[in-house]
């Protein structure tokens, strides 16, 4: 009788103990779910952020364009112009791209600088037209470096220098000291 009393009390023990376990492991997961939340909805509301901001800026890339061919036409003008060919690569789905873009076009003294020397081209990687071909010619510098990032050539179409664009970057935006001095270096020399 004590071998069978001291067996039930085992397994009963085991039991409980087990259900307590178990207890314990779902109040666990719980909390960790209640922290992944909390880090779900700070994230989700910068990307809600992010898309409201994406929603406002223009969409400066093509992805139906051939690039290829329109930047042929843009070296037949540059040598006629005497301008570099400043190409952004990026998309309309890159909020770094559409910032940039943005910066250069509402702020004069970069916009200037660009007009007066460059013919610029917003160069299209997306799903919908990656560009491989185009890419390929120029080393395929986003694979390295990301979106956007700046493929400069001169005015014979020949690439001079290939810019990644997080070292002129500043908080959420772009620094204008550096950006203007990226510009200046690579204005055609006469």
């Amino acid at each position: 009788m004590k071998k069978l009393s001291i067996a039930a009390f085992l397994i009963a023990g085991t039991f409980v103990f087990s259900q307590e376990t178990k207890r314990t492991e779902e109040v666990k997961d719980s909390r960790d779910k209640a922290l992944i939340v909390k880090t779900d909805h700070a994230e989700l509301d910068a990307k809600r952020k992010a898309a409201e901001e994406k929603a406002k800026l223009p969409k400066p890339y093509d992805p139906k364009a051939d690039a290829q061919k329109d930047i042929n036409k843009l070296i037949a003008q540059a040598k006629k112009e005497n301008k570099n060919i400043m190409i952004q690569a990026g998309g309309n789905w890159c909020i770094w791209c559409l910032r940039f873009n943005q910066f250069v076009q509402t702020t004069p003294e970069l916009k200037n600088i660009v007009d007066k020397n460059y013919l610029y081209y917003h160069l299209n990687f997306s799903p919908d037209n990656k560009n491989e071909k185009v890419f390929a010619q120029y080393g395929n510098p986003g694979d390295k470096f990301g979106y956007p990032v700046f493929i400069v050539l001169d005015k014979n179409g020949k690439m001079i220098h290939v810019q990644q664009s997080d070292v002129l970057e500043q908080d959420k935006g772009y620094n204008l000291e550096k950006v203007k001095a990226f510009f200046n270096e690579w204005i055609p020399k006469s």
